[in-house]
C-alpha cells in the first residue's frame, strides 16, 4: 500500500561566536519591527481529507537543536537538545531504542539503518550502532547539518563548510576537505546527500559533487551568488530538506532564491527569487516551499514557473513543507499541522498535535505521516 494524502494515491540576529567564525540564526522577517504581524483567522476546519492519528511518543525538548528526523525503511530515528537520541516504529509507533550521548546534541540524525550519528553540543561527531556507541570523534567546528551516513561511511558538513568522511566502523578520517574561510555562516541545517556514486553538498551558494573516496570535486554548479555590501547581506548558504529526483535536485538558498539544477550535467537549470529560511519540497511536476513571512509558493519543476501563491497561512512561522501525493503539508509554529491541495493549496484537513512549534520537515515513513515537535511530542498520522 502506497501512503497518500489528498488524491494520490527577518532579520538576522547575531546569536554566537566559535572560532573567529560569527554565526547567524535563521529568523522570520517579520515587516514593520520586531513585533510579529497576526496571522488571519483560518475559519472552521472542514476536513476533505480524512486523516487520524496513529500514536504519540515522546523524547525530550528539541528546541536550539537543528534537527532532521532519518527514515530508514519503517524506522524513524530523532534526537532531543538534551542529548537523547531514540528510534521509533514509525507504524505502531513501538520504541525500539533509546540512548543519550551527553549533555546535548546540536545536528542530527543521520543513519543508514546500521549506523546512526549526530554531533553533539560539545562538538563530538558521536556514531552508534543498535543504539550503543560505537565510537565518537572531536570535530575542529561546529555542526549544525545531520551528518550523512552512506556506503559504510560518515560525512561531516561542518558550519564553516569544511567538510569530512570517517571510517563508520573504526572513526578513523579519510580526508577533509578546510572551509572557505567566510566571515558569517548559518545556524541551520545545510545541504548533504549522496546522489549515486556522488556526495552532493551545498558550499555557500553552490552545489559541489564530490568523489566520496577521496573529496575531490567532480562538478560545482551555482545556484545562488552573493549580493549585498556588508557580510550579512552577503550570506548565501543553501539549506535543506532538499528535494531530489532522479537527476533533477531542487535547492534553497537562504533568504535569496529556489533554484533547480541537473545534478548529471551539472547545470543549473533555473532560479527563481524566493525570500524564505526554509527547506523545500518536491514531485516529478512540482516544487514547493515557505516564504518567511508565511506565504506558501510553488513552482513548476520543469521550467521554475510559479504555479500558485497562498497566504493562507501568512505569519504562522512554516515549518520546511513535505509534498505528498497530491497534498501538501506543513507545520506551524502552534504545533497544527496543515493538509493543503498541491492543486491551488485550498484546505484539506488540519489536525492539532501538542501545541508547540513543528520546526523540522515532516517526514514519511511505512505509510505513515511522522511530526516531531519543539516540546518534544512525536506524531503519527496515517489517512483514515
Amino acid at each position: 500500500m502506497t501512503f497518500s494524502f489528498g488524491g494520490c494515491g527577518r532579520t538576522a540576529r547575531w546569536c554566537a561566536s566559535f572560532l573567529g567564525v560569527a554565526l547567524l540564526s535563521a529568523c522570520s522577517l517579520w515587516p514593520g519591527g520586531p513585533e510579529r504581524p497576526k496571522p488571519a483567522d483560518l475559519g472552521a476546519n472542514v476536513p476533505v481529507l480524512g486523516v487520524r492519528q496513529a500514536w504519540a511518543a515522546r523524547i525530550g525538548s528539541t528546541a536550539g537543536l537543528a534537527l532532521q528526523a532519518n527514515v530508514q525503511g519503517s524506522a524513524v530515528t530523532v534526537a532531543s537538545s538534551d542529548g537523547t537520541v531514540a528510534s521509533f516504529n514509525a507504524r505502531t509507533g513501538k520504541e525500539l531504542w533509546r540512548t543519550k550521548v551527553g549533555e546535548g546534541v546540536a545536528a542530527g540524525v543521520g543513519s543508514d539503518g546500521r549506523w546512526t550519528a549526530v554531533v553533539s553540543r560539545d562538538n563530538d561527531l558521536v556514531v552508534l550502532e543498535a543504539g550503543r556507541e560505537a565510537w565518537r570523534h572531536r570535530l575542529l567546528a561546529q555542526v549544525f547539518t545531520a551528518p550523512l551516513v552512506a556506503g559504510e561511511r560518515v560525512f561531516v558538513l561542518a558550519a564553516d563548510r569544511s567538510i569530512s568522511a570517517f571510517d563508520a566502523a573504526r572513526g578513523t578520517t579519510l580526508w577533509s576537505l578546510p572551509g572557505t574561510g567566510a566571515p558569517l555562516v548559518l545556524r541551520q541545517a545545510g545541504v548533504l546527500l549522496a546522489v549515486g556514486d556522488t556526495l552532493v553538498a551545498g558550499v555557500s551558494g553552490r552545489l559541489v559533487g564530490l568523489n566520496p573516496d577521496a573529496g575531490s570535486v567532480r562538478w560545482d554548479a551555482p545556484l545562488a551568488v552573493a549580493r549585498g555590501t556588508n557580510d550579512v547581506e552577503r550570506l548565501v548558504e543553501l539549506v535543506g530538506p532538499v528535494s531530489r529526483v532522479k537527476d533533477s535536485l531542487c535547492a534553497r538558498a537562504f533568504q535569496a532564491s529556489v533554484a533547480c539544477a541537473d545534478l548529471a550535467a551539472g547545470r543549473v537549470d533555473w532560479v527563481q527569487k524566493s525570500n524564505g529560511g526554509s527547506g523545500i519540497s518536491g514531485d516529478a511536476a512540482t516544487v514547493v516551499g515557505s516564504e518567511s513571512n508565511g506565504k506558501l509558493v510553488a513552482w513548476d519543476r520543469q521550467s521554475g514557473k510559479q504555479l500558485w501563491v497562498s497566504e493562507r497561512l501568512r505569519y504562522r512561522n512554516l515549518s520546511a513543507p513535505l509534498l505528498l501525493g497530491r497534498s501538501v503539508i506543513v507545520g506551524d509554529g502552534s504545533g497544527t499541522l496543515h493538509f493543503l491541495s498541491q492543486d491551488d493549496a485550498s484546505p484539506l484537513n488540519r489536525v492539532a498535535t501538542d501545541g508547540s512549534a513543528i520546526e523540522a520537515a515532516p517526514v514519511v515513513a511505512d505509510d505513515t505521516l511522522v511530526v516531531v515537535t519543539r516540546a518534544g511530542g512525536i506524531f503519527g498520522f496515517r489517512p483514515d
